[in-house]
Protein backbone atom coordinates (compact mmCIF):
# COMPACT_ATOMS: atom_id res chain seq x y z
CA UNK A 1 0.00 0.00 0.00
CA UNK A 2 1.20 3.49 -0.86
CA UNK A 3 2.48 5.40 2.16
CA UNK A 4 0.56 8.56 2.94
CA UNK A 5 2.80 11.61 2.90
CA UNK A 6 1.84 13.78 5.85
CA UNK A 7 2.56 17.38 6.77
CA UNK A 8 1.95 19.40 9.93
CA UNK A 9 0.87 23.04 10.12
CA UNK A 10 1.64 24.00 13.70
CA UNK A 11 3.99 21.93 15.87
CA UNK A 12 3.27 23.09 19.40
CA UNK A 13 1.26 21.40 22.15
CA UNK A 14 -1.38 19.08 20.68
CA UNK A 15 0.71 18.44 17.55
CA UNK A 16 2.88 16.14 19.66
CA UNK A 17 -0.07 13.85 20.41
CA UNK A 18 -0.94 13.69 16.72
CA UNK A 19 2.68 12.91 15.82
CA UNK A 20 2.89 10.12 18.38
CA UNK A 21 -0.27 8.52 17.03
CA UNK A 22 0.68 9.00 13.39
CA UNK A 23 4.12 7.49 13.89
CA UNK A 24 2.34 4.32 15.03
CA UNK A 25 0.74 4.05 11.57
CA UNK A 26 2.94 1.97 9.28
CA UNK A 27 1.52 3.44 6.07
CA UNK A 28 2.14 7.05 7.10
CA UNK A 29 5.33 9.10 6.72
CA UNK A 30 5.75 12.59 8.14
CA UNK A 31 7.36 14.48 5.26
CA UNK A 32 7.31 18.13 6.37
CA UNK A 33 6.30 20.58 9.09
CA UNK A 34 5.49 24.28 9.06
CA UNK A 35 5.52 26.66 12.02
CA UNK A 36 6.66 30.30 12.31
CA UNK A 37 8.32 29.38 15.61
CA UNK A 38 11.82 27.93 15.12
CA UNK A 39 11.75 26.77 18.75
CA UNK A 40 8.55 24.78 18.21
CA UNK A 41 9.91 23.18 15.04
CA UNK A 42 13.17 22.15 16.68
CA UNK A 43 11.43 20.75 19.75
CA UNK A 44 9.00 18.76 17.60
CA UNK A 45 11.69 17.29 15.35
CA UNK A 46 13.99 16.48 18.26
CA UNK A 47 11.24 14.87 20.34
CA UNK A 48 10.35 12.42 17.59
CA UNK A 49 13.82 12.02 16.06
CA UNK A 50 12.68 13.40 12.71
CA UNK A 51 15.92 15.00 11.57
CA UNK A 52 15.26 14.21 7.89
CA UNK A 53 11.84 15.89 7.83
CA UNK A 54 11.68 19.15 5.87
CA UNK A 55 10.77 22.23 7.92
CA UNK A 56 9.32 25.57 6.93
CA UNK A 57 8.47 28.82 8.69
CA UNK A 58 5.57 29.38 6.30
CA UNK A 59 2.86 26.82 5.55
CA UNK A 60 2.43 28.00 1.95
CA UNK A 61 6.08 27.26 1.21
CA UNK A 62 5.63 23.76 2.60
CA UNK A 63 2.52 23.12 0.51
CA UNK A 64 4.15 24.49 -2.66
CA UNK A 65 7.44 22.62 -2.28
CA UNK A 66 6.44 19.26 -0.80
CA UNK A 67 3.99 16.86 -2.46
CA UNK A 68 1.73 15.91 0.44
CA UNK A 69 -1.30 13.64 0.62
CA UNK A 70 -2.60 14.93 3.94
CA UNK A 71 -2.10 17.70 6.46
CA UNK A 72 -2.76 17.98 10.19
CA UNK A 73 -3.56 21.54 11.28
CA UNK A 74 -2.69 22.48 14.86
CA UNK A 75 -2.51 26.26 14.52
CA UNK A 76 -4.36 28.98 16.48
CA UNK A 77 -8.11 28.95 15.96
CA UNK A 78 -8.49 32.02 13.76
CA UNK A 79 -5.86 30.65 11.37
CA UNK A 80 -7.72 27.38 10.79
CA UNK A 81 -9.83 28.73 7.95
CA UNK A 82 -6.90 29.88 5.82
CA UNK A 83 -4.76 26.86 6.63
CA UNK A 84 -7.56 24.46 5.70
CA UNK A 85 -8.30 26.36 2.48
CA UNK A 86 -4.66 26.38 1.42
CA UNK A 87 -4.27 22.67 2.19
CA UNK A 88 -7.39 21.74 0.23
CA UNK A 89 -6.27 23.90 -2.69
CA UNK A 90 -3.10 21.78 -2.78
CA UNK A 91 -5.22 18.61 -2.94
CA UNK A 92 -4.51 17.51 0.63
CA UNK A 93 -6.85 15.66 2.93
CA UNK A 94 -7.20 17.62 6.17
CA UNK A 95 -7.41 16.76 9.85
CA UNK A 96 -7.92 20.02 11.73
CA UNK A 97 -7.86 20.60 15.47
CA UNK A 98 -10.94 21.96 17.19
CA UNK A 99 -12.70 24.21 16.61
CA UNK A 100 -12.92 23.68 12.86
CA UNK A 101 -13.31 27.43 12.40
CA UNK A 102 -14.47 30.49 14.31
CA UNK A 103 -17.82 31.05 12.62
CA UNK A 104 -20.57 29.15 10.83
CA UNK A 105 -19.79 31.13 7.68
CA UNK A 106 -16.16 29.99 7.72
CA UNK A 107 -17.18 26.41 8.49
CA UNK A 108 -19.63 26.28 5.61
CA UNK A 109 -16.97 27.53 3.21
CA UNK A 110 -14.51 24.82 4.32
CA UNK A 111 -17.10 22.06 3.97
CA UNK A 112 -18.07 23.19 0.47
CA UNK A 113 -14.45 23.49 -0.63
CA UNK A 114 -13.59 20.01 0.66
CA UNK A 115 -16.51 18.57 -1.30
CA UNK A 116 -15.48 20.52 -4.40
CA UNK A 117 -11.92 19.21 -4.18
CA UNK A 118 -12.98 15.68 -3.30
CA UNK A 119 -10.85 15.72 -0.14
CA UNK A 120 -11.57 14.50 3.38
CA UNK A 121 -12.12 17.11 6.07
CA UNK A 122 -12.09 15.67 9.59
CA UNK A 123 -12.10 17.53 12.89
CA UNK A 124 -10.14 16.18 15.85
CA UNK A 125 -12.74 15.62 18.57
CA UNK A 126 -11.08 12.79 20.50
CA UNK A 127 -14.09 11.84 22.62
CA UNK A 128 -15.78 10.22 19.62
CA UNK A 129 -13.27 7.39 20.02
CA UNK A 130 -13.31 7.02 23.81
CA UNK A 131 -15.29 4.07 25.24
CA UNK A 132 -17.00 6.16 27.96
CA UNK A 133 -18.58 8.58 25.51
CA UNK A 134 -19.38 5.87 22.96
CA UNK A 135 -21.23 4.06 25.76
CA UNK A 136 -23.14 7.20 26.73
CA UNK A 137 -24.17 7.92 23.16
CA UNK A 138 -25.33 4.34 22.56
CA UNK A 139 -27.14 4.14 25.91
CA UNK A 140 -29.12 7.29 25.12
CA UNK A 141 -30.03 6.17 21.59
CA UNK A 142 -31.02 2.68 22.83
CA UNK A 143 -33.27 4.08 25.56
CA UNK A 144 -31.35 2.68 28.53
CA UNK A 145 -32.53 5.65 30.64
CA UNK A 146 -35.74 6.20 28.73
CA UNK A 147 -36.60 9.41 26.96
CA UNK A 148 -33.94 12.04 27.65
CA UNK A 149 -35.24 14.98 29.70
CA UNK A 150 -32.18 17.00 30.80
CA UNK A 151 -28.41 17.25 30.58
CA UNK A 152 -25.81 18.92 32.76
CA UNK A 153 -22.39 19.36 31.11
CA UNK A 154 -19.55 20.92 33.09
CA UNK A 155 -15.84 21.56 32.70
CA UNK A 156 -13.55 23.23 35.21
CA UNK A 157 -9.91 23.91 34.30
CA UNK A 158 -6.99 26.08 35.36
CA UNK A 159 -7.23 27.46 31.82
CA UNK A 160 -6.86 31.12 32.81
CA UNK A 161 -3.55 30.37 34.51
CA UNK A 162 -2.20 27.94 31.90
CA UNK A 163 -3.05 30.13 28.90
CA UNK A 164 -1.84 33.44 30.31
CA UNK A 165 0.57 35.27 27.96
CA UNK A 166 -0.09 32.75 25.15
CA UNK A 167 -1.98 33.02 21.86
CA UNK A 168 -4.99 31.43 23.57
CA UNK A 169 -5.68 34.70 25.38
CA UNK A 170 -5.02 36.81 22.30
CA UNK A 171 -8.51 37.18 20.78
CA UNK A 172 -7.05 37.93 17.34
CA UNK A 173 -5.62 34.40 17.30
CA UNK A 174 -7.92 32.47 19.62
CA UNK A 175 -11.25 33.88 18.47
CA UNK A 176 -12.52 33.55 22.03
CA UNK A 177 -11.61 32.17 25.41
CA UNK A 178 -12.21 28.98 27.38
CA UNK A 179 -15.51 28.30 25.61
CA UNK A 180 -13.88 28.39 22.18
CA UNK A 181 -10.92 26.31 23.37
CA UNK A 182 -11.35 23.48 25.90
CA UNK A 183 -15.06 24.17 26.05
CA UNK A 184 -15.39 23.07 22.43
CA UNK A 185 -14.91 19.46 23.57
CA UNK A 186 -17.81 19.75 26.01
CA UNK A 187 -20.12 21.25 23.39
CA UNK A 188 -19.07 18.41 21.10
CA UNK A 189 -20.09 15.82 23.72
CA UNK A 190 -23.38 17.59 24.41
CA UNK A 191 -24.39 17.61 20.73
CA UNK A 192 -22.90 14.27 19.67
CA UNK A 193 -24.21 12.10 22.51
CA UNK A 194 -27.74 13.50 22.40
CA UNK A 195 -28.13 14.15 18.69
CA UNK A 196 -30.41 17.07 19.54
CA UNK A 197 -30.76 20.53 18.03
CA UNK A 198 -30.59 23.56 20.37
CA UNK A 199 -33.57 25.91 20.10
CA UNK A 200 -33.11 28.55 22.81
CA UNK A 201 -29.94 29.79 24.52
CA UNK A 202 -29.31 32.14 27.43
CA UNK A 203 -25.71 32.73 28.48
CA UNK A 204 -23.57 34.75 30.87
CA UNK A 205 -19.80 35.17 30.39
CA UNK A 206 -17.10 36.62 32.64
CA UNK A 207 -13.55 37.64 31.72
CA UNK A 208 -12.20 38.30 35.23
CA UNK A 209 -10.12 41.04 33.63
CA UNK A 210 -8.61 38.78 30.96
CA UNK A 211 -8.55 39.67 27.23
CA UNK A 212 -10.99 36.79 26.59
CA UNK A 213 -13.75 35.15 28.61
CA UNK A 214 -12.74 32.59 31.23
CA UNK A 215 -16.11 31.50 32.59
CA UNK A 216 -19.45 30.92 30.91
CA UNK A 217 -22.75 29.53 32.12
CA UNK A 218 -25.45 28.71 29.58
CA UNK A 219 -29.02 27.49 29.74
CA UNK A 220 -30.12 25.66 26.60
CA UNK A 221 -33.49 24.34 25.49
CA UNK A 222 -33.17 21.54 22.94
CA UNK A 223 -35.81 20.00 20.74
CA UNK A 224 -38.05 17.32 22.32
CA UNK A 225 -38.34 19.44 25.50
CA UNK A 226 -34.83 18.58 26.68
CA UNK A 227 -33.20 21.27 28.81
CA UNK A 228 -29.48 21.54 29.47
CA UNK A 229 -27.00 23.46 31.55
CA UNK A 230 -23.54 24.09 30.12
CA UNK A 231 -20.92 25.36 32.56
CA UNK A 232 -17.42 26.12 31.25
CA UNK A 233 -15.12 27.52 33.94
CA UNK A 234 -11.54 28.53 33.13
CA UNK A 235 -11.00 30.28 36.46
CA UNK A 236 -10.57 27.00 38.38
CA UNK A 237 -7.69 25.19 40.17
CA UNK A 238 -7.75 21.95 38.17
CA UNK A 239 -9.40 19.90 35.42
CA UNK A 240 -12.76 18.43 36.41
CA UNK A 241 -15.25 17.20 33.80
CA UNK A 242 -18.74 15.99 34.66
CA UNK A 243 -22.01 15.16 32.89
CA UNK A 244 -25.43 14.06 34.04
CA UNK A 245 -27.91 12.74 31.47
CA UNK A 246 -31.37 12.33 33.01
CA UNK A 247 -34.16 10.36 31.36
CA UNK A 248 -37.63 9.23 32.31
CA UNK A 249 -36.29 5.85 33.50
CA UNK A 250 -32.89 6.70 34.95
CA UNK A 251 -29.70 8.73 34.61
CA UNK A 252 -26.12 8.43 33.41
CA UNK A 253 -23.47 10.04 35.60
CA UNK A 254 -19.97 10.76 34.28
CA UNK A 255 -17.35 12.11 36.68
CA UNK A 256 -13.78 12.47 35.37
CA UNK A 257 -13.87 9.21 33.46
CA UNK A 258 -16.02 7.21 35.88
CA UNK A 259 -19.44 6.08 34.65
CA UNK A 260 -22.49 5.11 36.68
CA UNK A 261 -26.11 4.34 35.78
CA UNK A 262 -28.82 5.02 38.35
CA UNK A 263 -32.46 4.00 38.26
CA UNK A 264 -35.10 4.85 40.84
CA UNK A 265 -34.93 2.48 43.82
CA UNK A 266 -32.20 0.31 42.27
CA UNK A 267 -28.53 -0.27 43.04
CA UNK A 268 -25.98 1.69 40.94
CA UNK A 269 -24.77 0.05 37.73
CA UNK A 270 -21.08 0.47 36.85
CA UNK A 271 -20.68 -0.34 33.15
CA UNK A 272 -17.70 -2.45 32.08
CA UNK A 273 -16.14 -0.68 29.12
CA UNK A 274 -13.98 -2.17 26.35
CA UNK A 275 -10.50 -0.93 25.55
CA UNK A 276 -10.22 1.96 23.11
CA UNK A 277 -9.57 0.55 19.65
CA UNK A 278 -8.83 3.63 17.56
CA UNK A 279 -8.22 7.36 17.75
CA UNK A 280 -8.74 10.49 15.68
CA UNK A 281 -5.49 10.12 13.75
CA UNK A 282 -5.88 6.45 12.93
CA UNK A 283 -9.49 7.08 11.95
CA UNK A 284 -8.38 9.87 9.60
CA UNK A 285 -5.95 7.55 7.83
CA UNK A 286 -8.53 4.75 7.61
CA UNK A 287 -11.00 7.12 5.98
CA UNK A 288 -8.37 8.27 3.45
CA UNK A 289 -7.69 4.70 2.34
CA UNK A 290 -11.43 3.97 2.18
CA UNK A 291 -11.86 1.59 5.10
CA UNK A 292 -14.70 3.62 6.60
CA UNK A 293 -16.50 6.94 6.43
CA UNK A 294 -15.16 10.09 8.10
CA UNK A 295 -15.92 9.70 11.81
CA UNK A 296 -16.02 13.41 12.70
CA UNK A 297 -17.03 15.22 9.50
CA UNK A 298 -17.13 18.94 8.95
CA UNK A 299 -20.93 18.95 8.83
CA UNK A 300 -21.09 17.84 12.46
CA UNK A 301 -18.22 20.06 13.62
CA UNK A 302 -20.04 23.05 12.12
CA UNK A 303 -22.86 22.48 14.62
CA UNK A 304 -20.35 22.80 17.47
CA UNK A 305 -19.25 26.10 15.95
CA UNK A 306 -22.87 27.16 15.52
CA UNK A 307 -23.75 26.58 19.19
CA UNK A 308 -20.53 28.29 20.31
CA UNK A 309 -21.36 31.28 18.14
CA UNK A 310 -24.90 31.44 19.55
CA UNK A 311 -23.65 31.33 23.13
CA UNK A 312 -21.36 34.28 22.46
CA UNK A 313 -24.17 36.15 20.74
CA UNK A 314 -26.59 35.43 23.58
CA UNK A 315 -24.17 36.87 26.13
CA UNK A 316 -23.42 39.96 24.04
CA UNK A 317 -19.72 39.00 23.89
CA UNK A 318 -18.02 39.57 20.53
CA UNK A 319 -14.73 37.66 20.20
CA UNK A 320 -12.27 39.05 17.70
CA UNK A 321 -10.65 37.19 14.83
CA UNK A 322 -7.86 37.81 12.36
CA UNK A 323 -6.49 35.90 9.43
CA UNK A 324 -2.76 36.25 9.95
CA UNK A 325 0.26 34.23 10.86
CA UNK A 326 1.26 34.15 14.49
CA UNK A 327 3.19 32.27 17.13
CA UNK A 328 1.84 28.74 17.44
Amino acid sequence: MKRIKLGFIGTGGIAHLHAKQMLAEKNVKIEAIADPSAHNRKHFLTTFNLSEVEQFANHQEMLENIALDAVIICSPHTLHRQHVVDSLEHQCHVLVEKPMACSVEESTHLIELAKEKGRILQVSYQRHFEPSFLYIRNAISEGVIGKLTSVSANLYQEWGHLSKNTWRQNPDLSGGGMLMDSGSHIIDVLLWTTGLKPLEIKSTLETHGSPVELDSVSSIRFENNVIAGLTIIGNAPCWHETYVFCGEQGAIFYDNGKLMIRKLGEEPILPVLPEQTTNSDQSFIRSIIGEHEVMVPGDFAKEVVRLTEKIYQSSGYQPHSAQKEGSL
